[in-house]
């Protein structure tokens, strides 16, 4: 099939989008040169799904007990332990947002976030997201969006409630390590 001629619409959402195109290249600059880069342009799904396998080899790297979930309550198990895995890319506003929580059998969420060139985990356990996340900050409006919570952290303030949780890669490893092997 060959080019069609614009019409006058098409022509002006095309002048439109070249004076959008800036602002999203500025997001991007930010990007520029970061082994993550490729990342962000990966479809929300896809994201979530490099997220866990991320963070399965990270462990695994690691010296952790890694075994497949045998349901989709989680994502995995970590030395035994039910774990929900969510990820994150850095915010234009500079936060993470730790999506899709939902209140399911896992005993941990193992939360991932990357910056151009930081990267920062917190290890949350249920209880802790029942009492700040799970029925408090609900993603979606109305009858709908009582199933899945949500909520932010700023890297570089992360709120008290998660402080005990990790922060950097190294601390987020201290926690992992601390949970004892479990047999199930």
């Amino acid at each position: 099939m060959g080019q069609q001629e614009a019409s006058s619409d098409f022509e002006l959402l095309a002048t439109i989008t070249r004076h959008i195109r800036p602002e999203f290249d500025e997001l991007d600059e930010a990007w520029e040169g970061s082994p993550f880069a490729w990342v962000r342009k990966l479809p929300s799904a896809s994201r979530g799904k490099m997220g866990k396998r991320m963070v399965a080899a990270w462990c695994a790297a690691k010296g952790l007990m890694i075994d497949s979930s045998n349901n989709s309550e989680a994502d995995l198990l970590l030395n035994g332990h039910r774990v929900e895995i969510k990820f994150s890319t850095l915010w234009k506003s500079g936060i993470y947002k730790f999506q899709q929580i939902r209140e399911q059998d896992y005993e941990y969420a193992v939360c991932l976030g990357v910056s151009p060139f930081q990267a920062h985990c917190w290890v949350v356990s249920k209880a802790l997201l029942r009492k700040q996340v799970i029925g408090h900050k609900p993603q979606h409006k109305g009858v709908e969006g009582t199933d899945t919570f949500w909520f932010s952290v700023d890297p570089n303030k992360p709120p008290e409630w998660i402080a005990n949780s990790g922060g950097t890669l190294d601390q987020a490893f201290q926690v992992l390590k601390s949970l004892s092997r479990k047999r199930n």
